[in-house]
């Protein structure tokens, strides 16, 4: 703390100012207490302050955040909410267009959201890089990014909103920075506190180096200095370059003398106590704090030495409803006083205020949170003590934020649920306490349900949330399988382990035949990526078995069959593709692919050209295209389209050597022209895999 308030009097342009404090230490050992006391150092030295936690889930939600809590000080940064008002609207309307298409089109199918979803994870746009990252290998990329990017210009028409969705950082940090600047003229400091850095590291760690040091939106206020809380050392991938601009805290447990010292100051001082305490808590402050908190002062109040701190301190807690109370309010993941009340029973109703003194509670803007060490073993103790009152809790739980999301579906229309930041709460809290009620069986559910409604209509931070959500139920209720999916869902993956992922799935869904249509449809897609189109083949054929009009599948056999080279049963499928819809721009790019090569050329053009006029700027269907203009000798066009394609995709060696071979046609060179290239030979599907995204993106 000395080190820290010492800082503000040192002038940033010195040498021994430092601009990043590291606090770090085990869980319990005092970081958000020590934050908070930092936090008041600033104040007192009148920095314009902001703290965050790991319930954000992406940069711009940090920026907002940060922007909401400088505004309530009296600095709003109206530039940065104008634009990131403006983002979450475009950002919902890139969604919109993922997901039904552009005017006058079919709406996607769910599986096709999917799909489509998991090519755009290199992106970025998915954070979090998940199971079925696999289906998108780098060489993809930067075609989902020119579909996307063309999808956008036709929905947007302006090149600053297509940018805004595409690239949202490089978009909104420059203007954030501006406006933080600005404040922090007005103002002697700006004090960022960003607490679990252990789970929110990883999503800030590129973005505040890029800030603070390396410039690369503009220049952060050199008054401003940042302090991160987490349990481990940070990346030195990132931080390694700036360690003498960091100022490293490392804490440990109490020493014997320090916690006797806390005791003491709590009026514990019978030395059969303090032992106990001593033994139970292993120094550990929050421990200490906890038991001290319950004043034992005799030696009878010691009892059976056996049993964890957590029990010692219910023990020592001799007023029955305070009990039950401190254990009832650990079950939700958050609390506040709506939820208190749905959770405690009638004669412990009125104990909220007590609950919020406790020194292992956290209380920030209304809402508190228990101290991880402490929660887990109040937890651990109900869930062995009573299996029954475990489940019956939860689902209690679980059945009060049902009813909240009810209420407040009553006053929205259609799918607007999934834009309401409360009722998505709600569903996530509602979904772990029925994890933790009966976890296989709601596991089940909630994969049926992440198939066919979360990657249909949440946004990616949404989805990352409700992973995370998955982990730390299946941890909470001490269930394997359920926190076994939750890390699968989190893990990057190859794309074989992608196929491994979609069957365990599968296995999990079954036998419901919407959620295993879907999977099969993912899991032809990683296996067409592998060069395995039989193995793709059969996938699509079992989705059409459990659902014959699913259009994905169908364009899927088609892909495999063109791979295979049988032309003409390719046609027939994806003949049934376009059939089912019409404006199916993928499907329209693969029929024309597969007439060109059966020599079909004015009907491969009416397709390809077809499927631009959907979605235009696709470099594949661009470059098929002027592999029909090459063949029917329109050798101007056939350039057109090449150079469009290029300036899409600049690294595609394929078009370069299919450009240089329209030039030497129309230099008379000879050889190659009109009939095209043997099929299969130069075919962009070989270098160039596409993605399923029927009737949408």
């Amino acid at each position: 703390m000395a080190a820290y308030r010492e800082n503000f009097a040192v002038p940033p342009e010195d040498e021994a100012h430092r601009f990043v404090f590291h606090v770090r230490g085990d869980a319990g050992v005092g970081k958000t207490t020590l934050m908070r006391q930092l936090e008041n150092t600033a104040r007192e030295h009148r920095a314009l302050i902001a703290y965050v936690d790991e319930s954000l889930n992406t940069v711009p939600e940090v920026m907002a955040a940060i922007s909401a809590q400088f505004a309530r000080q009296g600095h709003p940064l109206k530039s940065f909410d104008k634009l990131l008002a403006t983002y979450r609207q475009r950002r919902h309307e890139a969604d919109s267009a993922v997901e039904e298409g552009g005017a006058g089109e079919a709406p996607a199918s769910a599986s096709s959201a999917f799909v489509a979803r998991a090519g755009l994870v290199g992106l970025g746009m998915v954070p979090g890089v998940g199971a079925f990252a696999g289906a998108a290998e780098p060489e993809r990329i930067a075609q989902v990014a020119d579909r996307a990017r063309a999808k956008l210009s036709a929905r947007f028409r302006s090149h600053d909103d297509v940018d805004l969705v595409m690239s949202p950082l490089d978009a909104l940090t420059p203007v954030f920075l501006n406006d933080v600047a600005e404040a922090s003229a007005s103002v002697p400091w700006v004090a960022w506190f960003f607490d679990t850095y252990e789970r929110t590291g990883p999503l800030l760690d590129t973005w505040l180096c890029d800030v603070m040091i390396e410039g690369r939106y503009g220049s952060l206020p050199a008054n401003t200095v940042v302090t991160l809380a987490g349990q481990g050392t940070l990346d030195p991938h990132c931080w390694a370059d700036y360690a003498d601009l960091i100022a490293d805290i490392p804490l440990a447990p109490f020493t014997e003398a320090e916690a006797r010292q806390l005791l003491s100051a709590r009026g514990v001082v019978d030395e059969q106590v303090v032992e106990v305490v001593l033994r139970l808590t292993g120094g550990l402050p929050v421990l200490v704090s906890m038991l001290a908190e319950a004043q034992p002062d005799t030696p009878e109040a010691v009892g059976d030495p056996s049993g964890t701190a957590v029990e010692r301190f219910l023990k020592w807690v001799s007023d029955e409803t305070h009990r039950s109370a401190a254990l009832a309010a650990a079950l939700p993941r958050q609390l506040d006083a709506d939820i208190y009340a749905a959770l405690a029973e009638e004669e412990v109703t009125g104990l909220y205020g007590w609950l919020r003194s406790l020194p292992f509670v956290n209380d920030r803007s209304g809402r508190c949170r228990y101290h991880e060490v402490v929660r887990a073993a109040m937890l651990r103790l109900q869930r062995n003590q009573s299996p029954q009152g475990w489940r019956a809790r939860h689902l209690r739980l679980a059945d009060a934020f049902a009813r909240l999301q009810r209420e407040i579906e009553e006053t929205l229309q259609d799918d607007e649920r999934w834009e309401h930041e409360r009722w998505l709460d709600y569903r996530l809290e509602e979904g772990y306490h029925r994890l933790c009620a009966a976890p296989e069986e709601t596991l089940r559910e909630e994969l049926r349900a992440y198939l066919g409604e979360y990657l249909h209509h949440a946004s990616r931070s949404w989805e990352r949330r409700w992973t995370r959500m998955l982990v730390e139920a299946g941890q909470d209720a001490d269930s394997d399988p359920v926190r076994a999916w939750g890390a699968r869902l989190l893990t990057e993956s190859s794309r074989s382990d992608a196929v491994e992922n979609v069957t365990l799935l599968m296995d999990e869904v079954a036998p419901d035949e919407q959620a295993l249509a879907m999977a099969l449809a993912l899991r032809g897609l990683a296996r067409s990526g592998l060069g395995e189109p039989e193995e793709a083949l059969a996938d699509a054929a079992r989705a059409l078995d459990l659902n014959p009009d699913f259009e994905s599948a169908r364009a899927t056999r088609g892909e495999a069959y063109l791979a295979m080279g049988r032309y003409e049963q390719a046609l027939e499928s994806l003949d049934r593709a376009v059939e089912l819809v019409p404006d199916f721009p993928w499907a329209l790019a693969q029929r024309g692919e597969a007439h060109r090569l059966l020599g079909h050329y004015e009907e491969a053009l009416a397709d390809l050209t077809r499927s631009l006029d959907l979605d235009d700027e696709i470099a594949w269907t661009v470059g098929t295209r002027a592999q029909v203009h090459h063949a029917m000798g329109s050798y101007d066009s056939a350039l057109a389209d090449f150079a469009q394609t290029l300036e899409m995709s600049p690294d595609w060696a394929w078009a370069y050597a299919e450009r240089a071979d329209t030039y030497r046609m129309l230099g008379g060179g000879g050889g190659g022209g009109g009939g095209g290239p043997p099929p299969n030979t130069n075919a962009p599907t070989k270098n160039f895999p596409k993605t399923i995204v029927g009737g949408g993106l």
